[in-house]
């Protein structure tokens, strides 16, 4: 049997979402640590690539783009790279710096994207010409620096490792731009076996289980008939294990520390474990505070974590410093939808209604958010009974995309209203 051929099993497509969620949330920095970062012993070993966090460059780099301040991170990353053309972690760093910047250009880093399956038959996110090339230009580029020194030495752990860091951003880009799921599962799949093999080598490489930490979580929280299906081709995993290689890498102080918080961030507010994301999500925003997406996750948590009036108020601040300028880089229409959604738990259906109205005035706000924008502002006027504004809304929800799921409501609730 070939070894993918249970992706036909419905539910491990949400798996492949899962999988390339992750990545997207969690590997953003691509992990680009030394095993001599995290040696136990007193000799450490002399780094054998130049791009780590001693290298001032890389530092500073690493700092632009945790600030969202990618142009001046990736200005920095091709200083690296392109003194050191052979060292497969440079050549990641510029990736990361690269992909990201054109994710968060296209409005695919929101978390609120992916709450619900939808997601999965909603088109794909567009992307310039251009970056798509650069983008898989990098990956190939990676991929071989690091395949050449396997050639050489299968057990070489920094190759292992930088391997299974381009393995993972290739699962995110083909993941969320292509919607190429299952080969974006088999990607992310590589990327787990690189990682643990780097652990069997070198137990004390705590980067390495962010990526088996994440994977370990998503494939213990399937149902139980699936992760029989997954057993078969020697997958399996742990939530508790996923939740604490987390930890461990988010507390060891290295390059996958931040993004190890992210991805734990992520699944502690699955598990309901609300004060322990905050707290987590909390710290990564006072670490960088000119973080836009940091803060914006930050009132997401209050909300889901149903402190409505907390989360009203940071949804409200985050606005007004967006537009004082506070951030690099700012989606103005994901907090006025989260601001809209929030409102909304507290039943201040005007008030929602105008955060929903809102979305649409900002230029980043693409077809798909200007669509949810416009229905659940329909929603929100049927609930106010001013019956005239909400057929317009509805009205505009169909026009955007018919034929999508959202366009069948709003086909619904022109002909009778949304009663709640």
């Amino acid at each position: 049997m070939r070894p993918y051929r249970f992706l036909a099993f419905p539910a491990l497509t949400r798996t492949a979402l899962r999988f390339v969620l992750v990545a997207l949330l969690a590997t953003s920095q691509a992990g680009q640590m030394s095993a001599s970062s995290v040696w136990a012993g007193d000799d450490p070993p002399k780094p054998t690539f130049a791009s780590h966090l001693s290298d001032p460059i890389t530092r500073d780099g690493f700092e632009h783009f945790y600030n969202m301040e990618y142009d001046q991170a990736i200005a920095d990353f091709e200083k690296v790279a392109k003194a050191h053309p052979d060292d497969p972690f440079a050549v990641n760093h510029l990736l990361t710096g690269v992909l990201f910047r054109e994710l968060y250009h296209i409005g695919a880093l929101d978390t609120e994207l992916y709450a619900k399956d939808s997601f999965l038959t909603s088109k794909q996110f567009p992307i310039d010409a251009a970056a798509r090339s650069r983008i898989q230009e990098l990956m190939a580029r990676s991929l071989q620096l690091s395949e050449d020194r396997l050639k050489k030495n299968p057990d070489d752990i920094e190759a292992l490792y930088s391997r299974g860091v381009a393995r993972g951003m290739r699962s995110t880009y083909i993941g969320l731009v292509d919607k190429a799921w299952f080969a974006a599962l088999r990607s992310a799949v590589g990327a787990r076996h690189d990682h643990e093999r780097v652990l069997q080598l070198d137990p004390n490489y705590q980067d390495a289980k962010m990526i088996v930490g994440i994977h370990n979580y998503v494939l213990g929280s399937l149902p139980w008939t699936v992760k029989v299906a997954a057993s078969v081709v020697g997958l399996s995993g742990s939530k508790q294990k996923g939740i604490d290689y987390l930890y461990e890498a988010g507390r060891a102080g290295g390059e996958t520390s931040i993004d190890a918080r992210i991805a734990l961030s992520l699944f502690l507010r699955r598990e309901q474990r609300y004060p322990e994301a905050i707290a987590l999500v909390g710290g990564l925003t006072n670490e960088h505070p000119r973080n836009f997406l940091f803060r914006l996750e930050y009132a997401h948590l209050l909300n889901a974590a149903g402190h409505g009036a907390d989360a009203i108020a940071a949804y409200r601040k985050l606005l007004d410093d967006a537009k004082a300028g506070h951030f690099a880089e700012s989606r103005l229409e994901m907090a006025e939808w989260g601001l809209g959604e929030a409102l909304r738990g507290q039943r201040d259906f005007a008030g929602a209604a105008e955060a929903y109205d809102a979305v649409p005035t900002f230029p980043k706000a693409d077809p798909d958010m200007r669509q949810r924008a416009a229905l659940a502002a329909g929603e929100m006027y049927d609930m106010l009974g001013k019956r005239d504004l909400a057929v317009q809304r509805y009205q505009v929800a169909l026009n955007t995309n018919p034929d999508s799921p959202r366009g069948e409501l709003a086909k619904k609730y022109l002909k009778q209203p949304f009663r709640g």
